[in-house]
C-alpha cells in the first residue's frame, strides 16, 4: 500500500479523499492555492503545501508544482479527484516518469479517450454502437458536406481534442455548415493548438445514461447500475439518480456488457464512466469515456454500498477488486442534486462571499451531505460554483425525492445565493417526476 498520498485537488472531493485517506490510515498531503488556504482540505489533511496563486493556472493546474509537492513531501501516490489535471494525460505521464502512481489509468488510456476521434476508433473496434458521423478526423471541408448529407441535419462539429465547450459548433442546416466549419477550427486551434474537427449527428429527444466500471490490472471488471444525468442546464448536469426508471433489466445488462467491452478494449484500469446517449428507442450511442471519478459517483455508492475512492486507491496499489459483479447489487434509487453558489432570479450568475450561517440538516438515514463548507468559509469567485452535493437514498425513487425535498426546505446557507430553491421547482416538475427528462429539457425550456 502507500505511503502517502497528494491529492491534487480542492473543495469536497478533496475533503472526501483525504477522510478516506485517513480511514485507511494513509498519510495525506493537500495541496492549496492562496485562495484555499482556509479551507478544511487543507486543515484536515496530515500535511498541506501552499502550490501557488489564486487561480487554476497558478495552483491546481500548475504540474510542475503540484509533483514539486508530492515530491517534496515523500509521496508515492497523486489522487487527481474530478476536473483539473484527472483527465490530463501529460500529468499522468509526468508522474509516471517520476515514479509516483497516478490513481486512475494508465496515460496512454487518458490521451486515448481524450482525443475525441481516436476514441471513436476504439470503440467501433469494440463494437460499442457510435453516434452517426464521421469515422475519425475530417479530411476538409468538402469531407464534411458529404458526410452531413449521409447523417441528416442537424450536425455538430467537435474539435478532436476538445474540451470546456471550446470549438463546437451546431449546423442546423448545410447553408450554415461553411461558417461554423471555419469557426470551429479558428477556435479549437487557438484553445488546443489543433484545428482538426469531426462531425456527429444531432440526437433529439435524448436522455443521457452513463455506466460506471471498474477494472483491475488482473482484468478482473465490473459494471454499476447506470446514472440518469439528463436533468442538464446547457450542457451542464443539475440531477443525477441511479437506476434510471425507464431502463429494463435486460437493457441494464445489455448496457453494462457495452461498457466492459470498451474498458477491455482499451485495458482500461482503475474506475471510469462511458456515457451514451439513449434515443426514444432506447437505443444506446456511445458519447465518450471520463478517465476519472465522476462528480455524481455517490448516488452509485448509496445504492451498491461500495466506496469507490477507497476502492480506486487499493486498486492503484496493484490490489486486485474487492468484489465481484455479482457483489455488485443495486438497492433502491438515489439521486443527487448540486448546490452551486448562483443566483438563478440574475441569470445564474456567480455569488462569491462569506458564509455567515450554516445549517446541513443530515442525520437521518438515506441522507448524505459532501461539502467542504462551514460557517465563516469565504467562497472566492476563481473556481467552480459547486459548493455542495445533496445526496438521498430511498426504497423507491418516491421517497428518495421526498428525502431531498425535505433537505433542500431545511437548508440554510447564509450569505451567498444558491441553486436550492431552484432545485426544489425542479423536483416537483412533472416531466422530472415522470422520469421523461431529456437533456435539452430544461435549456429549451428557458430560451421558450
Amino acid at each position: 500500500m502507500f505511503k502517502k498520498v497528494l491529492v491534487a485537488n480542492r473543495g469536497e472531493i478533496a475533503l472526501h479523499i483525504v477522510r478516506t485517506l485517513k480511514e485507511m490510515a494513509i498519510p495525506s498531503v493537500s495541496v492549496y492555492s492562496k485562495a484555499d488556504a482556509s479551507s478544511l482540505h487543507v486543515q484536515l489533511a496530515d500535511e498541506a503545501v501552499c502550490i501557488g496563486g489564486n487561480r487554476p493556472q497558478e495552483s491546481y493546474l500548475n504540474m510542475q508544482n503540484i509533483l514539486s509537492a508530492a515530491i517534496g513531501t515523500g509521496c508515492d501516490a497523486i489522487h487527481p479527484g474530478y476536473g483539473f489535471l484527472s483527465e490530463n494525460s501529460q500529468f499522468a505521464e509526468m508522474c509516471e516518469a517520476c515514479g509516483i502512481t497516478f490513481i486512475g489509468p494508465s496515460s496512454n488510456v487518458i490521451a486515448q479517450m481524450g482525443d475525441k476521434s481516436q476514441a471513436k476508433i476504439s470503440m467501433q473496434a469494440a463494437a460499442v454502437p457510435l453516434i452517426p458521423g464521421s469515422a475519425g478526423p475530417l479530411a476538409d471541408f468538402e469531407q464534411a458536406e458529404e458526410i452531413a448529407a449521409q447523417v441528416g441535419y442537424p450536425v455538430m462539429l467537435k474539435a478532436v481534442a476538445g474540451g470546456g465547450g471550446k470549438g463546437i459548433r451546431f449546423v442546423e442546416s448545410a447553408e450554415q455548415l461553411a461558417d461554423s466549419y471555419a469557426q470551429a477550427q479558428l477556435e479549437a486551434a487557438g484553445a488546443f493548438g489543433n484545428d482538426q474537427l469531426y462531425l456527429e449527428k444531432i440526437m433529439l429527444n435524448v436522455k443521457h445514461i452513463e455506466v460506471q466500471i471498474f477494472r483491475d490490472q488482473f482484468g478482473n471488471a465490473v459494471y454499476f447500475p447506470e446514472r440518469d444525468c439528463s436533468m442538464q442546464r446547457f450542457k451542464q448536469k443539475v440531477i443525477e439518480e441511479t437506476p434510471c426508471q425507464l431502463i429494463t433489466e435486460a437493457q441494464r445488462q445489455q448496457l453494462g456488457a457495452i461498457a466492459l467491452k470498451a474498458a477491455e478494449q482499451i485495458n482500461y484500469v482503475n474506475t471510469g464512466t462511458v456515457e451514451f446517449l439513449m434515443d426514444e428507442a432506447h437505443q444506446f450511442y456511445f458519447l465518450e469515456m471520463n478517465t476519472r471519478i465522476q462528480v455524481e459517483h455517490p448516488v452509485t455508492e448509496m445504492v451498491t454500498g461500495i466506496d469507490l475512492v477507497q476502492e480506486q486507491i487499493n486498486v492503484a496499489a496493484g490490489l486486485p477488486l474487492s468484489f465481484t459483479q455479482a457483489d455488485v447489487q443495486s438497492r433502491g434509487y438515489a439521486l443527487e442534486c448540486r448546490l452551486n453558489a448562483e443566483d438563478p432570479a440574475n441569470h445564474f450568475a456567480p455569488s462569491a462571499g462569506t458564509i455567515n450561517y450554516l445549517y446541513l440538516p443530515a442525520g437521518n438515514l438515506g441522507v448524505r451531505i459532501d461539502t467542504h463548507l462551514y460557517s465563516g468559509y469565504a467562497i472566492s469567485p476563481f473556481y467552480d460554483a459547486m459548493i455542495a452535493k445533496l445526496i438521498t437514498w430511498g426504497a423507491t425513487r418516491e421517497i428518495a425525492i421526498a428525502k431531498m425535498r425535505r433537505l433542500l426546505s431545511e437548508l440554510i446557507v447564509s450569505g451567498i445565493q444558491t441553486n436550492a430553491q431552484f432545485q426544489q421547482m425542479l423536483l416537483i416538475d412533472p416531466v422530472f417526476l415522470d422520469g421523461t427528462v431529456t437533456t435539452d429539457y430544461l435549456t429549451n425550456k428557458e430560451t421558450e
